[in-house]
């Protein structure tokens, strides 16, 4: 009998017609059928569900079927599954969704590669159903909870290395909903590691035809009430009081706490919730709510559990009964704060503190960039309008702040001209709105020029002492081209370019200087030295009079700070070809850009990233560490990134990959 790769696992209760495009699916894997094996539950179906099963299984030797009374639950299918299963790993498939047909390939070759214990494959609506979305934005190899939007998602339709699942003795809890945000927290709680598969349609998630979904058909909020309870005990059991069960108790407290009051509560009879669910409700906000996790929630759910704290039960009530008309009522401006004007905001006899109805920091700024051109003398003008949503612009001070994208700290502020605004949704509220905003690069950071390096741009809005700040978009029109500049005091012409990121933002790249006759024609290649650990090798063609005195050509690396390290270039053969041997060993951690300069002056060339360009790694003060390439942080030139090795973490590592080897 063959050791099977992946344990499907199919719970089936009156699950036709879509049973059999599911497990046609799961048969049809490229991952090969002498890798899997299907184990589908039938749950005391009625509509056939059995019958196909077994032709199924008939036509496939890896289908293996389990014929059992109805439990009401798919959890009971789903551990009686769990209980015959032989994989490395398990993936819980439901009968009314389907796979990808690459889709398990993918994702053990991830876990495998990765030594992860969790694999989240990307999920595909079909017919409108809701998936998560922001955990498969982008592929990752290994995340975890803390650093990803993994624990967004508490579905169980995921990879599970089986012996994760063994070790903590896994099985799902006999709930008819939510039954299976329990089993994952838990999960998730104690994996060696995540991975995410987000640039293959692995799950595609569907509502039966017929409407019998449990997650449709089990909708009371005495469904949930236990597995919401578990999950708030899950996360306690295995996370210390702090800020890391803070993060993780804030989805629970939205999802499973908040939101389902906000739609359920009303369709339970008033005596049940006085007297059934309130007081479990409450003691849920006692014990596991923190005012931590209560500052980032939403204006509502704020109120909602300061109510719940304080025992104001038909309070709790009236705010359910009107929130729809609540929700649209407007806000109140005070000191610098913006205020959401709920009948209980400032109710002495509630006592809601008012930071339960701040919404400032929630509140959208409303802007345009109408056009980025160049004025005379290097300077940059943006124009276009902006704004506080449902904060008249009176006394506005707009400002635009230019952030360096590798030095956190580096922030330069230019005051923007504000003038009346035309053309705007509710013109009369934001009059004001409009705003010219010049950058002179070559004196913006306090009378010296910009840095060399991508500033990123935001403005931040001002109004009624509100005050906002918003990454700025593109232009309405095309952004202005690159120009270019002479810095005061060096002389040295700067190319700086106006570019628009993936993200639809502008900014500038402050750029590498151009190059004259006499300095370096072009970079051709980069390296590790082979012998001397830390030692960046670049080699090029020199140009012009530059190639007749290589000598004064110096590589150069400098971090934000303005430290650097330089190396002189020596001639290998005529006709200007250098090389350059720059040593990083020693270097402080953190970003270093890299550039070729002439002795004395400024840069002069950017040494460009060259696809090839691996890690290397050295010790120093009988310390590791290690330095790479930083793949996006310049569009023009090679940052290095200089760190520090965490040795348990690579001795874990090793480690499981000389086991592994032993045990294959």
């Amino acid at each position: 009998m063959h050791h099977p790769r992946v344990s499907v696992i199919v719970p089936a209760y009156n699950a036709m017609p879509e049973l059999t495009e599911c497990i046609t699916s799961a048969m049809e894997q490229t991952i090969g059928l002498d890798a899997l094996e299907i184990i589908a539950v039938n749950d005391g179906s009625t509509d056939g569900t059995g019958k196909e099963l077994d032709r199924l299984a008939a036509l496939c030797p890896s289908l293996r079927v389990i014929h059992q009374e109805n439990s009401g639950t798919a959890a009971v299918p789903r551990n009686v599954a769990l209980d015959v299963a032989r994989g490395d790993y398990v993936f819980f498939l439901d009968s009314d969704d389907y796979l990808g047909p690459d889709a398990l390939r993918r994702m053990v070759a991830m876990a495998d590669e990765n030594k992860t214990d969790i694999v989240l494959g990307k999920m595909v609506s079909v017919g409108g159903r809701a998936v998560p979305t922001a955990v498969f934005k982008n592929t990752q190899p290994r995340t975890d909870i803390f650093s990803s939007a993994a624990y967004r998602t508490l579905g169980c339709w995921k990879l599970f290395r089986r012996s994760l699942l063994e070790r903590l003795n896994l099985r799902f809890p006999p709930f008819r909903n939510t039954e299976d945000k329990p089993f994952t927290a838990a999960a998730y709680l104690n994996a060696d590691g995540i991975s995410v598969v987000a640039d293959y349609d692995c799950y595609y998630q569907r509502d039966r035809a017929n409407g019998n979904n449990l997650t449709l058909t089990a909708q009371n909020l005495s469904h949930r009430m236990e597995g919401t309870r578990l999950c708030f005990e899950t996360v306690a059991r295995y996370l210390e009081p702090g800020p890391r069960r803070d993060q993780i108790m804030r989805r629970h407290v939205e999802w499973e706490l908040c939101g389902p009051l906000w739609w359920l509560l009303l369709r339970e009879s008033e005596e049940d919730i006085r007297e059934r669910f309130y007081p479990e409700i409450r003691d849920w906000v006692e014990n596991w709510v923190t005012d931590p996790v209560i500052e980032k929630l939403v204006p509502r759910d704020r109120l909602l559990l300061h109510l719940l704290r304080a025992d104001r039960f038909d309070d709790v009530m009236t705010a359910i009964r009107n929130a729809d008309e609540d929700a649209e009522r407007g806000h109140v401006v005070d000191g610098g704060r913006v205020y959401w004007a709920h009948p209980f905001f400032r109710d002495t006899a509630v006592g809601v503190p008012d930071s339960a109805f701040d919404v400032t920091g929630r509140l959208p700024v409303r802007h345009r960039l109408d056009s980025a051109s160049w004025q005379e003398g290097g300077v940059l003008r943006l124009t276009g309008h902006a704004y506080i949503e449902d904060v008249a612009s009176l006394d506005p001070a707009t400002e635009l702040v230019l952030r360096r994208y590798d030095a956190d700290d580096q922030e330069i502020r230019v005051p923007a001209r504000v003038h009346a605004a035309a053309g705007i949704p509710d013109d009369e509220l934001h009059a004001d709105a409009g705003f010219v905003a010049d950058i002179a690069v070559h004196t913006a950071a306090g009378g010296a020029a910009l840095g060399r390096g991508r500033w990123n741009l935001f403005l931040d809005v001002r109004a009624q002492g509100v005050s906002r700040t918003v990454r700025l978009k593109s232009p309405e029109s095309e952004p202005a081209p690159s120009q270019t500049i002479v810095t005061t005091g060096t002389g040295t012409p700067t190319t700086v370019t106006p570019y628009v990121t993936k993200w639809g933002n502008l900014s500038l790249d402050i750029g590498q200087e151009i190059p004259r006759d006499d300095t370096p024609g072009r970079v051709t290649g980069t390296s590790w030295h082979r012998s001397r650990k830390g030692t960046l090798v670049v080699t090029g063609e020199l140009h012009g009079e530059g190639a007749e005195d290589v000598r004064a050509l110096r590589l150069r690396a400098e971090n934000a700070a303005g430290h650097r390290r330089e190396a002189p270039a020596s001639l290998i053969r005529s006709g200007g070809a250098f090389t350059a041997e720059l040593p990083v060993k020693g270097l402080r951690p953190g970003r270093w850009t890299v550039t070729l300069s002439l002795s004395g002056s400024s840069p002069v060339a950017a040494v460009p990233y060259l696809t090839g360009l691996g890690r290397s790694r050295w010790f120093h003060i009988a310390r590791p560490f290690s330095a790479g390439p930083v793949k996006k942080a310049s569009e023009t030139t090679l940052v290095l990134e200089v760190r520090a090795v965490d040795v348990p973490r690579a001795v874990r590592q090793k480690l499981r990959r000389v086991v592994r080897k032993v045990l294959v």
